[in-house]
């Protein structure tokens, strides 16, 4: 089982704070593979609001009663509001990875009532998306962190959170080509494993059963991005990453993330991010 977690001043206790309009008190995520069951159960609820969101695999859940079952499956999310039930049940056969957050806040009501988040509904459809997940893995570093005005970061980025899933739920209901969102996730997936290889997109179409048109017009529907810029943009976040946080030349950094030509790769990371490689370690 994989965890990773961050608590506010370090406390694992629930608050409520009217404070300010949005406050971040905890955010983490799990992921099982072998572990038989992972429960949670607040027969109280907490003082905070709390999102979970399901990644992957599927979760159940006992709204109301304890022995209500509802199971809930990857590409929604849960919301829980203070003083509600909460019982729940993550099991490793189901290799369930979930991202959660809890938070308070004086304007959270009218907030969630804006984003889409009816009153009388606890489960909404979302889709599933490497960007909310990078949303979580963000905050989850600042609650690490603590940098300056860390706080107010994370308000924001769980606005920012709330308005990508309100993007997704303002789609409407129309009809899911399951088979489509299988392929474009696969593609992800397999472009985020593999981006510091040579990858050749007509390929990866060609070895799907696509054409490469059909795949680049569908990849970008579900990404918002084509799939080499997709690829570009983890290269150069990582390059950036590496960077920030090792001694590697710009050389070295650049073979790292895929580029055999060290200055390809600089023209491109001016290009994305305004300076030279060597400039931004400064």
């Amino acid at each position: 089982m994989y965890v990773n977690s961050g608590y506010k001043n370090n406390s694992f206790l629930d608050f409520k704070d009217k404070s300010r309009p949005l406050v971040v008190g905890s955010c983490g995520t799990y992921r099982l593979f072998s572990h038989p069951k992972l429960p949670t159960y607040r027969p109280r609820g907490r003082l905070d609001f709390q999102i979970i969101y399901i990644a992957s695999g599927c979760a159940y859940f006992h709204f109301d009663s304890p022995e209500n079952e509802t199971v809930v499956n990857a590409g929604n999310i849960v919301l829980f509001r203070p003083k509600e039930l909460q019982k729940y049940e993550y099991y490793g056969i189901d290799k369930t990875e979930v991202y959660w957050i809890h938070f308070t806040g004086s304007d959270v009501k009218n907030l969630l009532r804006r984003y889409g988040f009816a009153d009388d509904r606890r489960i909404f459809h979302v889709g599933t998306s490497l960007e909310y997940e990078s949303i979580f893995k963000r905050i989850i570093l600042e609650l690490q962190r603590c940098r300056d005005d860390y706080e107010e970061m994370m308000a924001l980025l769980l606005r920012y959170l709330l308005i990508a899933f309100h993007r997704e739920l303002i789609k409407g209901h129309s009809v899911r080509n399951e088979y489509l969102d299988h392929e474009m996730e696969a593609a992800a997936a397999y472009f985020n494993e593999n981006y510091n290889t040579q990858i050749n997109i007509e390929q990866y179409a060609a070895s799907r059963g696509m054409s490469v048109s059909w795949f680049i017009r569908n990849f970008k529907k579900y990404t918002g991005t084509t799939p080499m810029q997709f690829v570009t943009s983890i290269r150069i976040t990582n390059a950036q990453m590496l960077l920030e946080t090792t001694k590697y030349a710009v050389n070295e950094i650049s073979r790292i993330v895929g580029y055999e030509n060290p200055l390809y790769f600089s023209r491109l990371f001016r290009k994305q991010k305004g300076c030279a490689p060597s400039k931004y370690r400064k």
